[in-house]
């Protein structure tokens, strides 16, 4: 598994979480319109965080995990349309959804530092 950073671990758990609720969902309740936007979604988070490893400048990092952050808030979306739906039980979009949280807090925090990053960076070039 590519990094071994935290949150290249947390997203790439996610993910697996993710394709299997995907699994799931195809499997006992044939439905796949739903659990298809999930997947993209879910999935996309920790794509998004390992295309930001390789990041061309800090810009390009802090949009790559912006990307992210918004990939993360649009799952809890179908996770909760899944819920709501009867699709998935309160405590299975519970589980996830505390995972899917963490990864947020997560990129907002790495966001946060980047972007004070570049802020420190430019007040030391005007100096």
């Amino acid at each position: 598994m590519g990094g071994k950073n935290i949150i290249s671990i947390k997203s790439y758990s996610f993910a697996l979480r993710i394709i299997k609720a995907y699994q799931y969902l195809g499997k006992e309740h044939k439905e796949f319109i739903l659990s298809k936007q999930l997947l993209r979604s879910g999935t996309a988070i920790g794509a998004m965080v390992r295309e930001a490893e390789y990041a061309q400048s800090k810009p390009d990092f802090i949009h790559k995990l912006s990307i992210a952050l918004k990939e993360a808030n649009e799952t809890e979306y179908w996770l909760m349309l899944l819920k709501d739906s009867q699709y998935i039980t309160e405590q299975s979009f519970l589980s996830i959804d505390t995972d899917r949280k963490e990864l947020i807090k997560l990129l907002v925090s790495i966001i946060k530092s980047s972007k004070s990053d570049i802020t420190k960076k430019d007040e030391n070039v005007n100096c």
